[in-house]
């Protein structure tokens, strides 16, 4: 999902993109809702489900992670993949995103980023950093220029390059559908970019934290940018 950031924040232009994985992914979950295969079920290997689906093992992964995230596919280290043996249909954590309040969103947000920027701060490398820095002056340069839509998708690539400076696909891919959803949350916050220019050294804070690997620092930094995010 690629959301575009427009004039009038209050209507975002979303535009859907399918892969073959989405596909795969869609045809097992129906499968499943189906019972045409059952909770606790076992997988077949990938070379089976490549078969199956006539797709390459790249596919296969990307479609099993997307329906573990879904809920509903149980990963058992040594043991293989089977269906999670859960009560009741899953549902996807792009539609809980979708129905969430904005206390739940802030909350989850405030929880992840905290140990993300820790993370990051760990294991950053130089390329880590050339990313985020570039992301932040663009994001600079569209506050001053009060380019609002240019900006907040400055913003968003920021803390994007910072979970991938994690290095943990997992965390990653959790926080890129996070971020799918900030336009809904933050679009009525912002008539321009007057906040964000505000911002800017807050986020340059949390840049050098990261870059001195300071793990504390990192954390400090980035609790005094959410609270400013939600209060000034």
């Amino acid at each position: 999902m690629i959301c575009l950031f427009t004039h009038d924040m209050r209507k975002v232009k979303t535009i859907q993109k399918r892969s073959l994985a989405d596909e795969v992914a869609d045809q097992i979950q129906t499968q499943i809702e189906k019972g045409k295969m059952k909770r606790g079920e076992k997988l077949p290997i990938e070379p089976e489900l490549m078969q199956m689906f006539g797709v390459g093992r790249s596919t296969i992964r990307e479609a099993v992670k997307m329906l573990v995230n879904r809920g509903l596919l149980d990963v058992q280290q040594g043991r293989g993949t089977f269906v999670a043996n859960t009560l009741g249909p899953a549902v996807p954590w792009e539609q809980r995103l979708e129905q969430a309040k904005i206390k739940d969103f802030r909350e989850v947000r405030n929880i992840l980023e905290s140990s993300i920027v820790m993370l990051a701060a760990e294991r950053r490398t130089d390329e880590d950093l050339k990313t985020m820095r570039l992301m932040l002056d663009e994001r600079k340069a569209a506050a001053e220029e009060n380019r609002l839509d240019d900006c907040l998708e400055a913003d968003a690539r920021f803390h994007l390059a910072v979970a991938s400076a994690t290095h943990n696909e997992l965390i990653s891919t959790l926080y890129k559908t996070l971020a799918a959803s900030w336009p809904r949350f933050f679009g009525p916050l912002y008539d321009d970019t007057s906040r964000m220019r505000d911002s800017q050294q807050k986020h340059e804070d949390l840049y050098e934290a990261i870059e001195n690997g300071n793990k504390e620092e990192t954390r400090t930094a980035m609790d005094v940018l959410l609270h400013a995010v939600w209060t000034e």
